[in-house]
């Protein structure tokens, strides 16, 4: 596994030297902190911190930060009704004004496995309160569709890829965004995993390339 890792940072390495001035032609990062706090049988807590970067580790996007309950139908079913707050600075490397927004959404999570694929299906409805600067406010209605497919290597390394798409429900022209990526988790512990891998964000004007690395935490307090 260490040749994975070796291989991840000279990716990195490459597309960093590569870089140009426009956002588009740098790579960014996001640092990432998702958690999973079961209550119960049923109920869970679901937490989760990102930090993001236009480049590696510079030139701050967004922050979010998300709270939510999770309500499990069964193993292949669950709901998670939340809440989450952003800060984003809009624009690349010049002056502009941060974007401000509270959101509310709702998740619907269907799980399946086939051999040893483990296949996640979520379908997000988000509820955008927007605040641009003194005197722009605007509400937005979101859906979004994740495709999320793991592949464990050994039992502690697994890979992963993913498709996310974003529709903006209350625009004429509906498609706002599609993330495609894919990267590697590495289980520490029962409780603990790290993830990193690479993904792209296609917009309708321009692809940003992001890496991802984050921490999930698992905990259970009943």
């Amino acid at each position: 596994m260490k040749k994975i890792e070796i291989l991840f940072i000279l990716i990195l390495i490459c597309l960093k030297t590569n870089a140009q001035s426009a956002a588009e032609d740098k790579l960014g990062a996001w640092y990432m902190y998702n958690g999973s706090h079961k209550l119960n049988e049923k109920y869970s807590l679901q937490t989760m911190a990102h930090f993001r970067y236009y480049e590696v580790t510079s030139n701050f996007q967004q922050e979010i930060y998300r709270l939510g309950v999770n309500y499990k139908f069964n193993p292949k079913m669950n709901l998670t009704l939340g809440t989450s707050y952003a800060t984003g600075d809009l624009a690349y490397n010049v002056s502009s004004p941060h974007l401000y927004e509270w959101r509310l959404y709702e998740d619907f999570n269907i799980n399946s496995k086939w051999r040893k694929f483990k296949v996640r299906h979520r379908l997000r409805l988000e509820h955008r309160f927007i605040h641009k600067n003194i005197d722009t406010d605007e509400t937005q209605n979101w859906f979004r569709y994740d495709l999320n497919v793991n592949y464990p290597i050994t039992d502690s390394w697994s890979v992963y890829v993913f498709n996310e798409i974003f529709l903006n429900l209350d625009r004429s022209e509906v498609f706002a965004q599609n993330w495609t990526g894919a990267g590697f988790l590495r289980k520490i512990n029962k409780n603990l995993k790290v993830k990193f891998g690479y993904f792209q964000i296609k917009q309708n004007s321009r692809t940003l390339k992001r890496v991802r690395i984050g921490l999930l935490l698992n905990t259970d307090f009943f």
